[in-house]
């Protein structure tokens, strides 16, 4: 046997083992993607083919508050709950914080613009701004660039004066808690304006530059505190806070809507524009939806309420 027809057997060896071998992990990234569709919470929820003629609660866009609400009142089994959202699912690129500007005009996004401003926008095509607000799936949440700042004390304060009894700040405040799951382990500490082990994940960047620091010690220097901007006060410097997990962005619907996706209460239907809330003439009670799904207009009925939390994109005749 010549060296040549060694080499070619050896060669052929590697080549069938090679082979065998490369589809390991073939096979490994299969059963991770299967299971991954199947159990692992993260995934998107599945889309209902059949929409039933009638729930019990029909939800109105699937926003920072529409996957909040449909996440609480699936929590009754016995309740029947549809959430319509005219956009879709999230994608790769929303999850990428950087990225966030970036989906700003794009097809997540309504696209909207404000009415030409005397004081603003002046540097704008007809003194309008881009009002941006999405249009998937997690609502505005998926196109922010994350800061998490809980709002004024006073503002809250200020419309519960204005005659909304349960508005005020320490009202509102034990529902910020129990969404939160703060991962920052000295905020954490603050059990007044912070919890874990709810569904919205807050944590700090994973790296900060370090321009960043020398931020916070020039305000130390000039004689400001250092503040938590979720805490008793809010004048001051501070690190921001972020809707992050892992590195990347938390949206409503990551966090509220995705880890009720097995529930067999909850019905999801994406791609469905809203156009017409049907309201009993005599009672004036809200008993039904019309929306457009797939170029075909749908009918559903609510047994108990309709829910309109579509934000300002609602385009809804009475």
């Amino acid at each position: 046997m010549t060296m040549t027809t060694v080499t070619s057997l050896a060669i052929k060896g590697a080549t069938l083992l090679l082979g065998k071998v490369a589809i390991i992990p073939i096979i490994i990234v299969a059963l991770a993607y299967y299971n991954y569709d199947l159990m692992d919470p993260e995934n998107y929820p599945k889309v209902t083919k059949n929409i039933r003629r009638e729930y019990d609660f029909v939800v109105i866009g699937g926003g920072s508050a529409g996957s909040v609400v449909v996440n609480r009142l699936t929590e009754n089994p016995a309740w029947s709950v549809l959430l319509l959202e005219a956009g879709g699912h999230e994608t790769e690129i929303t999850d990428v914080p950087i990225l966030s500007l970036y989906l700003h005009k794009s097809k997540l996004d309504w696209k909207y613009r404000t009415q030409p401003q005397d004081s603003a926008c002046q540097a704008m095509v007809d003194r309008r701004c881009c009002w941006t607000r999405g249009k998937v799936l997690g609502g505005s949440s998926v196109l922010n660039t994350m800061l998490y700042i809980r709002g004024n004390r006073r503002d809250f304060d200020q419309w519960e004066s204005f005659g909304n009894p349960g508005w005020g700040y320490e009202d509102v405040l034990p529902y910020f808690k129990k969404s939160q799951d703060q991962r920052n382990p000295y905020l954490a500490r603050n059990t007044k304006y912070h919890s874990t082990g709810g569904y919205l994940t807050i944590q700090d960047s994973p790296y900060n530059t370090p321009l960043g620091i020398a931020f916070l010690q020039a305000g130390e220097e000039m004689g400001y505190d250092i503040v938590d901007v979720n805490g008793q006060q809010q004048t001051g410097f501070a690190l921001y806070q972020y809707t992050m997990r892992r590195g990347t962005r938390c949206s409503s619907a990551k966090a509220f809507v995705r880890p009720i996706q097995l529930r067999r209460n909850f019905h999801l239907s994406l791609w469905s524009h809203v156009t017409k809330i049907l309201i009993n003439p005599v009672t004036r009670r809200a008993y039904g939806v019309e929306f457009i799904r797939e170029g075909r207009k749908h009918v559903v009925y609510a047994r108990k309420e309709v829910i309109l939390s579509a934000g300002i994109q609602s385009q809804l005749n009475n």
